[in-house]
């Protein structure tokens, strides 16, 4: 995943956070507007200071929190020192403490210093109320400070919901960056053994032969001279293999295939569907498990999938993803190599790209239908 596909990932879970939250704020808001009003003007000071509050949080969650951190808390701070001291209400406390508590969490450098002023700002209000307030001392004490603080501890603990559902979020995105390196890091292990298999299983023979021709060489120079033959034969099938192997040309079982692309798919937290609706025969199957295997790659590799469907039917093998990124389709290589091997069998492969969706299709005229068989996950 590029720094840019990360900042847009991010830019949606933040977006999709404020969904969440913006909801519930914007109820509580609204009832503590119908509760405390007592007239319009009242109703509509209040629904300044909530809409203000809205606007923050999405600015926030859209990474432009900077710019409206300051005129949003002298907006919520007004509106809640004209609610209190002018108009008896205290449900402006609920706006100006989200927008209060948000400011002290993006400002990390001045932390302190931003809890101890608004802190010492509502000190200064809540004691200018008691002084100027006409009722018992203790009545008016229990009104706007003990209902202020209740209120604000409101909008205190939304604002901590907002960060935590956020952070969970990211995680979850994070988590899933992982397990998709971690499915192609898996792959990459897997073509390492097959390269094991093949390499390994000669060198150790062409290692005893060399030893046996060795001891052959002065007593038997015939018998010799066949180990060196057979030695040079094995190492030439060794380089065609190892070459089929690096052009994906080497013999794949397609059921294989199918089996191993849903486990990457599962293990990379990407929902996958294969229908098989039939069986093709042993030709068709090696090189729709090519495209297969390469798609899967490319899928893990390029792709913000979410859901999968893999579609195998007697004309060949279809794979569709969403995630795909806007604008050109991107440079395949391993895709177009393929594309000239399957037009070779006389087929077509064709790749479609719209609305956030890639398509890659195999057709095969050869395939040959076997039975049919449906593996939903």
């Amino acid at each position: 995943m590029t720094s840019g596909q990360s900042e847009k990932t991010q830019g949606q879970l933040r977006t999709l956070n404020f969904g969440i939250v913006s909801g519930a704020i914007s109820a509580v808001g609204a009832l503590l507007v119908a509760g405390d009003a007592r007239t319009w003007w009242d109703a509509l000071l209040m629904g300044v200071g909530l809409a203000t509050t809205l606007l923050v949080v999405n600015r926030w969650t859209v990474s432009r929190f900077s710019r409206v951190v300051l005129p949003g808390l002298i907006v919520t701070a007004i509106v809640w020192v004209v609610g209190v001291l002018a108009l008896n209400v205290s449900a402006p406390s609920y706006g100006f403490a989200i927008v209060a508590t948000i400011a002290a969490f993006e400002l990390p450098r001045h932390r302190r210093a931003v809890i101890a002023g608004i802190a010492a700002f509502a000190v200064v209000v809540l004691a200018t109320k008691l002084v100027v307030a006409r009722e018992d001392g203790v009545a008016a004490l229990a009104e706007f400070v003990f209902i202020s603080l209740c209120v604000a501890a409101a909008g205190i603990v939304f604002t901590m919901l907002i960060y935590a559902v956020h952070d969970l979020i990211t995680e979850l995105g994070e988590s899933r960056r992982r397990e998709a390196e971690h499915a192609v890091i898996r792959e990459r292990m897997r073509f390492a053994g097959d390269l094991h298999d093949i390499q390994g299983h000669t060198l150790h023979v062409v290692k005893l032969k060399l030893a046996l021709a060795r001891k052959l060489v002065r007593v038997d120079t015939e018998r010799a001279e066949d180990e060196l033959q057979e030695i040079h034969t094995l190492v030439g099938e060794t380089i065609a293999q190892t070459k089929e192997l690096a052009y994906a040309q080497r013999r794949l079982n397609l059921s294989a295939e199918l089996e191993n692309a849903k486990n990457l798919f599962e293990a990379a937290g990407i929902r996958v569907r294969v229908d098989r609706e039939s069986e093709v025969d042993s030709h068709a199957g090696e090189l729709l498990g090519q495209v297969l295997r390469e798609t899967t790659t490319n899928i893990l590799r390029h792709a913000q999938a979410r859901q999968v469907r893999i579609t195998l039917s007697t004309m060949g093998i279809t794979i569709v993803n969403d995630g795909a990124r806007e604008g050109p389709l991107p440079d395949l290589r391993g895709l177009s190599t393929l594309r000239q091997r399957v037009a070779d069998s006389a087929g077509e492969l064709r790749v479609h790209q719209q609305d956030g969706w890639f398509c890659t299709a195999a057709t095969l005229p050869a395939a040959t239908p076997s039975d049919t068989r449906k593996d939903d996950q």
